[in-house]
């Protein structure tokens, strides 16, 4: 259904330029015809422009590292160049060009892809290859209703779990973009998957929701509002150990995910990435490196059932069991907790008559 939107979308935007420049070009107007045509095709890169202004503002009081304005330029202008390709083309065009890769007699763990709101597998189409290339099993799934509950993924999370672990014989390495951590989250929740992942690693999930949540329109958006109903029950069900498997990344120049500090979790290897916007992250190098490093570990430090897998001062463990992550990180992990504990403890007497309206979520 999404590939069929988007490519509906892009050849809409290009017919819409086609025409504009075709009718301004026969009135004699060369000079409309371009800026018109700039504005129909590279309108998106000013409503990135418009999210990065945004979260200028509200990372102000943030813990995060504080970015600069060209490391804010440097994420727009990386997005705009990222856009496109994803949504425009492997996504609409590409969406199944790269099939799941599960050979038989498989003897390597494998990795579990799960992309995020308004994306399907073709997200993941460069990290597929690349895993194929050095015979590492891959599965990628397409989470739908595209415009449902998170809580309706947990199933398809499920099964994509059971076949990689029926091919290979080992939990995969889970790698979830932006609201695809939630739906795994939730699936840990449902399933009590702990233990049935080796590792989980997150890019720019909004743990604690999203700034852009208020303006959400459909009900996983709504989920993803910031410390929203759904997020407050999902935390208060998770045990405290079970963040200990996850490496989540985020970033300060996230332009979806924002404040910066909510795509964080507590007991997490959590990971800061500079300069880098929300989908442009899925793809970055450091990214790709922690999934092999995990995916080629034998060490059960990772696992969600791992209690004892922390490294010194609680950081999260890596896969030789040392301590993960910069040594910084212990006290962004400590703001984190402390949020979700303010979050939590503010939600027990204000929501406790709205679970029923909620449930929809």
């Amino acid at each position: 259904m999404l590939a069929r939107l988007q490519q509906l979308t892009t050849i809409g935007l290009l017919l819409a330029a086609f025409v504009w420049v075709a009718y301004f070009l026969t009135n004699g107007s060369p000079g409309w015809a371009a800026v018109g045509a700039l504005l129909i095709v590279l309108g998106y890169s000013l409503v990135l422009a418009a999210e990065f202004i945004t979260l200028w503002f509200v990372n102000r009081n943030d813990p995060a590292p504080r970015a600069t304005l060209w490391q804010h330029i440097r994420a727009w202008w990386g997005e705009v160049v990222t856009t496109p390709q994803v949504f425009c083309w492997r996504q609409p065009f590409c969406a199944n060009a790269v099939a799941d890769y599960l050979p038989q007699g498989a003897d390597q763990r494998g990795v579990l892809f799960v992309h995020g709101f308004l994306c399907n597998r073709g997200l993941w189409n460069p990290h597929m290859r690349m895993l194929r290339g050095q015979g590492i099993p891959s599965v990628a799934v397409n989470l739908e209703p595209v415009f449902g509950s998170i809580d309706s993924y947990a199933d398809l999370v499920e099964k994509a779990v059971r076949r990689i672990k029926a091919a290979t014989g080992q939990p995969p390495v889970i790698v979830a973009h932006s609201m695809g951590g939630l739906a795994v989250r939730v699936w840990l929740d449902a399933y009590q998957g702990d233990g049935h992942a080796h590792r989980i690693i997150t890019i720019g999930t909004p743990h604690r929701g999203t700034f852009l949540g208020k303006y959400a329109f459909s009900p996983n958006a709504k989920q993803m509002n910031l410390s929203s109903d759904w997020q407050r029950r999902l935390a208060a069900r998770e045990p405290a150990h079970r963040f200990n498997c996850f490496t989540c990344f985020y970033g300060h120049c996230d332009n979806i995910v924002f404040p910066a500090s909510t795509a964080m979790l507590p007991g997490a290897d959590n990971r800061h990435i500079a300069a880098i916007a929300h989908v442009h992250m899925a793809h970055h190098d450091e990214v790709f490196n922690e999934l092999l490093r995990w995916v080629r570990s034998t060490s059960d430090v990772g696992r969600a059932d791992s209690e004892p897998g922390l490294g010194a001062q609680g950081t999260a463990a890596s896969p030789d069991g040392h301590a993960g992550g910069p040594p910084d990180l212990a006290a962004s992990k400590l703001a984190t907790h402390r949020l979700l504990h303010d979050d939590t403890a503010s939600s027990s007497d204000d929501h406790a008559g709205a679970d029923h309206m909620s449930r929809r979520g």
